[in-house]
């Protein structure tokens, strides 16, 4: 409960050395120093292909021979010929090959194999009489006799089948295992740079295209002015920046740009993000990034987009997750290549990032990444523009006015803004009308900010009353105090996101620095639905508790980080990290310091705790007639609350020239 529009993506109140291993390139397997000749890699895969071959063809005929044929000895022979056992042998010079006869029963046998018959199993032994002996013996037994002349050309034909076209065909299939792990770093490709190339009419995106991000753009405009006319550039002696970091928030338009840079320069545009390179295997990433560079200079001039760059040029040092050798190798290729290639060719190396701080020093030096361009949210102009450009192609009314909504939406980047102008959209639709009002955009923003209206959700008569009070109380203390925002909305309608109600405050005009007297008013003002919650039912509830965490948050950045603490006076005790992230401060001060400033912002807290319920308390009949209005219609506009707000204080009604430069109607 108690949510304002002001604190809309953060609430922000304030206004190397070191060079790559350039011999890493030449480590590549069968690279110039693998100490290897071709001629004799060659040959030694095809030794090893023949030993392969013959072990496994031996095993293989070994197991075949098993399987169908046995041995047994001359006098078994002869009591199998002479008991009619033997349908017919083979006689070869030194070798009786026996086939026995096969009675029904074991031809029934024989075929009940799943996948075909069982094979015939014959029997074999050497020869202990006479040929014509032998010979007389099977013809009295009735014994069919074979015995061919040998072909020689069988034979090779055999040893060709068996032994010479396996050898050549896994020695083919070595070969190319090999040239696939030599040319692209790995087997079937695991080192070979998976980047998406785009040209520029698949791109499709210029300057045009990126709007509120107006400094960003101008410090590209040379790097694209030097892609399009390098000659310019090189008479006087100047040269390319090898790199450039994209730094800022997520979602405020770093890819965007980056691809603009390339649809503006008209070259082709490689994009990968860091995960890209990272892989289980160590070496992968290094082969990935060798690979990148070599198809960069075939393509040159062109750009290299690497987004979510701290993925693989994190700093090596422990602090930060150092220690991974993967990635450490990785992030050497990378700084060895960003020396190595010519800048006159035209190759520009674009990097983006939202955590700029854990980057290693050595790719942050002038030589590898030589600007860092910041991207920030964009202010109010910057959100008109892009609210303007995402609704290029969306029907709007003549409602629409894109300077109430960027006022309503501080803090937001662009892809909030986006995601905003889709929603209204999608409401427009849903109510079946053909173009998108103003009426839609706010309840976008809304439903961006809390959440959808929980329709499903009946709160009891007590909470209702409970929460009504409580967002009044915040309400009653900004319509109280001069230096707070004036209110747009109060509601008592539960939303998605958990709130059972808040109130929408909107600027009046953009700001980027907060006064002491401020900051104090917009703690009185989270703390008032607790206020109103006291003074009203004698008691409190959880309802306050991102309440007080917010007004937390800004007291103890008064002490730590603003310096408005008479008690510290004008000394850092924290530090913002992950500035583009989370932006959460951290204590870098003594213990002691530490539960010293605790007491600090307790005093502050209380005091302005205190200061709400009593202007509060003096205010009870206002608050007690609102909070009824509230309950009967569970939403009213700011306009309903300060009307009756006036009535009840006795004040007079301003002009309607007033009105609109004092607030944000909604329409």
């Amino acid at each position: 409960m108690g949510d304002n529009t002001e604190n809309y993506g953060g609430g922000n109140y304030q206004g190397g050395n070191g060079s790559g291993n350039q011999n890493n390139r030449n480590n590549a397997p069968g690279g110039p120093s693998s100490g290897k000749p071709p001629g004799k890699q060659s040959l030694l895969m095809l030794l090893v292909a023949c030993l392969m071959t013959l072990l496994f063809m031996s095993y293989f005929m070994k197991a075949i021979n098993g399987a169908t044929s046995k041995e047994i000895s001359y006098d078994e022979f002869v009591t199998m010929v002479e008991t009619g056992q033997v349908k017919s042998v083979y006689i070869d010079q030194d070798k009786i090959t026996i086939t026995p006869n096969i009675g029904e029963s074991e031809k029934e046998n024989s075929d009940s194999l799943l996948f075909g018959p069982k094979p015939q199993i014959t029997y074999y032994t050497g020869k202990a009489e006479g040929g014509d002996q032998l010979t007389e013996r099977l013809l009295r037994a009735g014994v069919e006799i074979n015995n061919e002349i040998p072909d020689n050309s069988s034979w090779l034909l055999s040893m060709l089948l068996t032994y010479i076209l396996p050898i050549l065909l896994l020695w083919g299939l070595m070969s190319l295992l090999y040239r696939k792990m030599n040319g692209s770093g790995g087997i079937m490709g695991v080192g070979k740079s998976n980047a998406k190339v785009y040209v520029e009419k698949e791109t499709g995106v210029t300057f045009a295209d990126v709007a509120g991000e107006d400094e960003a753009k101008e410090s590209l405009v040379e790097v694209v002015d030097f892609l399009h006319d390098p000659t310019k550039y090189t008479r006087i002696g100047a040269k390319l920046p090898k790199g450039a970091l994209l730094v800022g928030p997520p979602g405020t338009g770093k890819t965007l740009l980056a691809k603009a840079v390339a649809g503006e320069a008209k070259v082709p545009f490689f994009s990968l993000t860091g995960s890209d390179f990272i892989e289980m295997y160590v070496g992968v990433g290094a082969s990935r990034v060798r690979d990148l560079f070599k198809e960069a200079n075939k393509m040159a001039p062109c750009i290299i987009f690497i987004d979510e760059i701290d993925a693989i040029g994190r700093s090596r040092d422990s602090r930060y997750g150092g220690g991974n050798e993967e990635r450490e190798q990785t992030l050497n290729q990378l700084l060895s290549e960003m020396d190595g290639f010519d800048t006159t060719k035209g190759i520009l190396v674009l990097g983006a990032t939202n955590r700029p701080e854990i980057l290693d020093k050595a790719l942050l030096r002038p030589g590898r990444f030589d600007r860092r361009i910041i991207v920030e949210k964009p202010d109010l102009k910057g959100r008109v523009e892009i609210l303007k450009v995402h609704a290029k192609d969306v029907k709007m009314d003549e409602t629409v006015d894109f300077d109430e909504i960027a006022l309503a939406t501080s803090g937001a980047v662009g892809s909030d803004l986006a995601n905003m102008i889709n929603e209204a959209a999608i409401n427009a639709v849903k109510d079946k009308r053909e173009f998108v009002s103003q009426k839609d955009l706010f309840q976008a923003v809304e439903q961006v900010l809390v959440g959808k209206e929980k329709k499903d959700r009946i709160m009891s008569t007590e909470e209702r009353k409970i929460v009504s009070y409580h967002e009044v109380g915040h309400a009653l203390i900004s319509a109280l105090q001069k230096n707070s925002e004036p209110v747009q909305k109060i509601t008592i309608v539960p939303r998605t996101m958990g709130a059972l109600g808040y109130v929408m405050q909107v600027p009046e005009e953009e700001k980027y620095l907060n006064t002491e007297a401020e900051l104090r008013s917009m703690l009185i003002g989270y703390l008032g639905g607790r206020a109103a919650e006291e003074i009203v039912f004698d008691t409190v509830t959880t309802g306050a508790s991102n309440d007080i965490e917010k007004a937390t948050d800004i007291a103890k950045a008064m002490v730590t980080q603003y310096g408005m603490s008479k008690k510290f006076g004008l000394i850092g005790l924290a530090t913002v990290e992950s500035k583009y992230l989370s932006g959460e401060a951290t204590l870098n001060c003594a213990d002691s310091t530490a539960a010293e400033v605790d007491k600090e912002v307790m005093k502050i807290l209380s005091e302005s705790y205190e200061e709400a319920k009593k202007m509060l308390t003096e205010n009870r009949e206002v608050l007690d007639k609102i909070a009824d209005y509230l309950i009967e219609k569970e939403t009213i506009t700011g306009k309903e609350f300060m009307k009756i707000f006036r009535e009840l204080k006795g004040l007079p009604e301003p002009d309607e020239n007033t009105m609109k430069e004092a607030r944000i109607r909604m329409k």
